[in-house]
């Protein structure tokens, strides 16, 4: 790929049909503890719903549509849960996601210095968009452009966060990346990898058997994917347990 070949992505007709909206915040906490989510943040049973009650009854959150549900994510910290420890927790086609044997370091892969996280266990997303108008654009080119329009790209756990709680947003030819968490160097570099999520073809050391099984993976930050959009939110806020 040359240099010119990055200056004017293209990108791919996007579906027309919206995102499926996400579960009432009080459903997702019930979702996490399901899975037990809040164990491994450290976390009771009764501090996650707590959080999913005051903030989905805040005035805020009403206006938002938080406490019907929307576009408004719960999540867990990435210090208290690690990526490694969400993608297992993925389920498609009743089979369990996975990260790519290539991608030991998984769990090393931080928020940008861009990204402001709440200084808190539990937090909201809102705004969230799949980013399916950029898929063909690298990740060098998507950061700029989402910068531009004020919109945060998501991190690698906040992305498995949206599918453990809406499976629907994962589609074949249209998944997605979280460039909001990346790898640095010890010389203060950034790694080349980027992270993404996207659905196995059950080829390479994938496995036949994880056929059409979720997968984290990472994608080089020059190069394109016309599958692959990038996933970004409006907003971080926290709330108080």
């Amino acid at each position: 790929m040359t240099q010119a070949d990055l200056t004017s992505p293209t990108s791919p007709t996007s579906p027309t049909t919206p995102l499926p909206l996400l579960p009432a915040l009080g459903a997702q906490a019930a979702r996490l503890i399901e899975l037990g989510v809040h164990e491994l943040a450290g976390l009771s049973a009764a501090e996650l719903r707590d959080f999913a009650g005051a903030v989905g009854a805040a005035p805020a959150a009403e206006d938002s549509g938080a406490g019907a549900g929307g576009d408004v994510l719960l999540a867990v910290h990435p210090d208290r849960v690690p990526a490694s420890a969400l993608a297992p927790l993925l389920r498609r086609e009743g089979k369990p996601g996975f990260v790519v044997t290539d991608m030991t370091d998984v769990d090393r892969f931080a928020p940008l210095g861009t990204v402001a996280l709440p200084d808190a266990p539990l937090y909201l997303l809102t705004g969230l968009d799949r980013g399916d108008r950029m898929a063909n654009w690298s990740p060098d080119e998507a950061l700029p452009a989402l910068t531009a329009e004020a919109r945060t790209p998501l991190l690698l756990t906040e992305g498995l966060h949206w599918v453990l709680q809406q499976p629907r947003v994962l589609e074949r030819n249209h998944c997605f990346m979280t460039i909001g968490s990346r790898l640095r160097k010890a010389n203060g570099a950034l790694d080349a990898r980027t992270p993404a999520i996207w659905i196995s073809n059950g080829t390479g050391r994938d496995g036949r058997e994880r056929r059409d099984a979720p997968k984290v993976g990472w994608c080089w930050a020059g190069n394109r994917h016309t599958w692959l959009g990038f996933a970004s939110a409006t907003d971080r806020r926290a709330g108080t347990p």
